[in-house]
Parts: structure tokens; sequence; C-alpha cells
């Protein structure tokens, strides 16, 4: 049995893949009741019979000289984990590898780490993003776009006027109706449907906790299962506050992270 320590920026899913092993096989045997909640810190056992990945270290590319290195992003990278990674900033790399959106890059990718680098500057920690117009333009990497402050608001708007602090089992109603006015586009679907109607040409699945989605305003979250009665059919969807509590959808749920019984989650980044 091995032990593996996490780092800014892991997730269970990334920690699952670099060992070839299952999101599920690392939750069951670290005893984590929620595998979107991980810390910075904590130790993770590692099930017997599973190697680290084959991926080398990163490594200096040619002609870089001793200030750089390049390093192959991974399933679950955002580039403010690769910036903290490095003692970098998101707009340094940004800059070196002529990233036009810090929030697209790929798995496979290739990045030129340029050396030197302070610690990253993507932004608070998070707990003090808005729904507003205003507010930071990154929060842990995630840049936050107009249209995503747009989202935010409309859906907290939408939420007051359809059902204020209590639910009217209408979420995706509430949901896409905020979309439809703060970016244009119909998406149609019960909670749980969601997730597979929204264009992923206009949209990316984040690999990151909901704790730390919360910090973001404007992100689509679809859970596949609740514990209401609708909940276990129909599942349910939100939209980020961006303040680390809430989320809107056919009302305003002051603390997400607080609501159990949901299963299922999946985050999404509008590329707007």
């Amino acid at each position: 049995m091995r032990s593996y320590t996490i780092q800014p920026g892991d997730n269970l899913s990334s920690i699952a893949s670099r060992f070839h092993t299952t999101v599920a096989k690392l939750a069951s045997l670290n005893h984590i009741a929620n595998p979107n909640v991980i810390h910075s810190g904590a130790t993770l056992r590692i099930p017997d019979g599973y190697s680290t990945s084959s991926t080398p270290p990163p490594t200096k590319p040619q002609g870089s000289g001793s200030h750089g290195v390049t390093y192959t992003v991974h399933r679950g990278d955002t580039l403010g984990a690769i910036a903290n990674r490095f003692h970098t900033s998101v707009g340094a790399i940004a800059s070196a590898n002529h990233i036009r959106n810090p929030n697209v890059i790929s798995v496979g990718q290739r990045l030129k780490i340029n050396g030197g680098g302070t610690s990253s500057t993507g932004g608070s920690s998070g707990t003090n993003g808005t729904s507003s117009t205003s507010g930071p333009t990154s929060v842990d990497g995630i840049k936050v776009t107009p249209a995503m402050r747009r989202l935010a608001a409309e859906g907290k708007k939408v939420a007051f006027q359809m059902g204020g602090y209590r639910g009217q089992g209408k979420c995706a109603l509430g949901v896409h109706t905020a979309m439809a006015k703060a970016l244009g586009i119909r998406v149609y679907g019960n909670g749980n449907e969601t997730d597979n109607n929204l264009p992923r040409s206009k949209f990316r699945e984040l690999h990151i906790p909901l704790s730390e989605a919360l910090k973001i305003p404007g992100l689509i979250l679809t859970w596949e299962h609740t514990s209401s009665t609708l909940g276990r059919k129909y599942g349910h969807t939100a939209i980020t506050q961006g303040n680390g509590r809430s989320s809107t959808s056919d009302f305003y749920e002051n603390n997400t992270l607080a609501a159990g019984g949901r299963s299922g989650l999946k985050i999404f980044l509008p590329l707007y």
C-alpha cells in the first residue's frame, strides 16, 4: 500500500488517472464521502497493484536554457494549477504559449514554462467573488469573463422571480432561462439532461471540487440524482454565484455545499 500527498490543483479524477485506478476505489479506500471535495496536504492511500503514470516529468525544452521547462497537460489540469505548481502566473504561461483563452487547454498539450516567475496571481481565493458584473478577473486560475458574470447575475434574478429561497421543482427551467437571457442560447431537458445538451463548442467540463467551483461565478452545475422525489428522477442543475457557497436555479440556494443527498456532479465552464 502506497500513499500520496494531495498537491494544489489536484482532484480525485486526476490522481486516479495518475495511478491507473478509479475514483470509486480511491474514495472507498480513503473513506471519502464526497469525491468532489479533497484538500491540499491530505494524504491518500493508493490501492496495491497500481503504478504511477508513465508520463515523464517536466523536462527542459530545446533551446530554452536553464530557465524553462516543458509540461504536458494531464486530465483535470487547469492553467491556474499548473502555474501554482511552477511558481509562475497564468498570464505568463498564456503569453509564452500564445493561449488566447486561459480557460481552454487540452490533454496532451505541451506547454512552455519560463523560469523565474513568481507565485500564481490568479486572483483571489474566490471567497470574495460576487455575481455582479464586477469583481476578480480570475479565480483559482479560471478566467472570469463578463459573460460568466452576466450568467450569474441573470441566474440570481430569475431565481428570485421564480421561487426566492424555496425550490419550485423547476430547476432546469430557471437555469435555461438565465442562459437564454445572458448568453443567447437555448438548452432543453431536465436537470440531469442539461449536461448532455450543453453545446460542447460553447462549454467545457471542469474537473474541480464543488467547493472550488462555487468560488467562480457563472459555472453550470448538474447532478444526476438528489434526495428529493423529483430529484431522484430528474436530478438538479444550478448556476454558481461566485461567493464560495451559493448557486441558483428556480430558487436561491444559500449553501450548496451543505445540500446532502446529491450524486453525479458535473461542472461546466462557459467559453464566452
